[in-house]
């Protein structure tokens, strides 16, 4: 028998142990179950630390926004023409008897055309004449000039109309035109042009071509109602 060299003897007499490979088998890494559990670790490795990363950055988000002082908006201020009174058809209370007791008490308020359904912006005044429970103790008019875009005035400055409107020694409060610089006297009526109509608010200065547009006032107990517009 041929004598073996010693390292190939050993190699022949190595016992094989159970579950430790050989040198000529596969490694432990290269199993597939191994590698899809290796994975799996991995993916809920990455979004664990996903998860607490996107979770501090809201924290630290909510934590800026508390600590920035919370600035209040205001409310806007309400449209001062929905305080006033708007005289319908079916409503057409613009004011109480009470309230405009005093001579040259004034009161805006609006009136609906119902030709157009416009809202016409009005004024309503006290005169120093009639009774109060009378609608001949009131002059009512629409605060859109006859014609053209401006707006008529309740002048109760007399410097005012002095100054502005050149109208000497005023003994009462006026209704002026500011574009035309037409003054237009309460107390006084005149008739349309061309026609046999009277109306309040006769031209004392100016060359506007008629008195104001009137509204139509009736009392009822102790309403002031307007009735309609010119």
């Amino acid at each position: 028998m041929t004598d073996q060299p010693p390292s190939d003897r050993f190699k022949t007499e190595m016992p094989q142990i159970p579950g430790v490979p050989t040198t000529g088998s596969r490694a432990t890494g290269s199993n597939p179950a191994v590698k899809l559990v290796i994975g799996l670790l991995a993916v809920l490795l990455v979004v664990f630390l996903g998860a607490r990363w996107a979770l501090r950055s809201k924290q630290a988000e909510r934590k800026v926004t508390e600590e920035q002082p919370q600035i209040e908006v205001p409310s806007p201020a309400p449209d001062p023409s929905t305080l006033l009174p708007h005289a319908t058809e079916t409503a057409p209370g613009i004011a109480e008897v009470a309230e405009m007791s005093k001579p040259w008490t004034s009161k805006e308020f609006f009136i609906r055309n119902k030709l157009t359904g416009e809202n016409i912006p009005s004024l309503l005044i006290r005169l120093p004449i009639g009774s109060a429970s009378q609608s001949t103790g009131y002059w009512a008019f629409a605060v859109n000039s006859a014609y053209g875009n401006c707006k008529l005035e309740y002048i109760t400055d007399f410097e005012k109309l002095k100054n502005d409107y050149g109208f000497p020694a005023p003994k009462h409060p006026m209704v002026g035109n500011p574009c035309s610089r037409t003054v237009f006297d309460p107390l006084k009526t005149a008739t349309l042009p061309g026609s046999d109509v009277w109306v309040r608010g006769a031209i004392v200065q100016g060359s506007d071509l008629r008195p104001p547009l009137g509204v139509e006032i009736k009392i009822q107990g102790k309403d002031i109602l307007a009735i309609r517009a010119e």
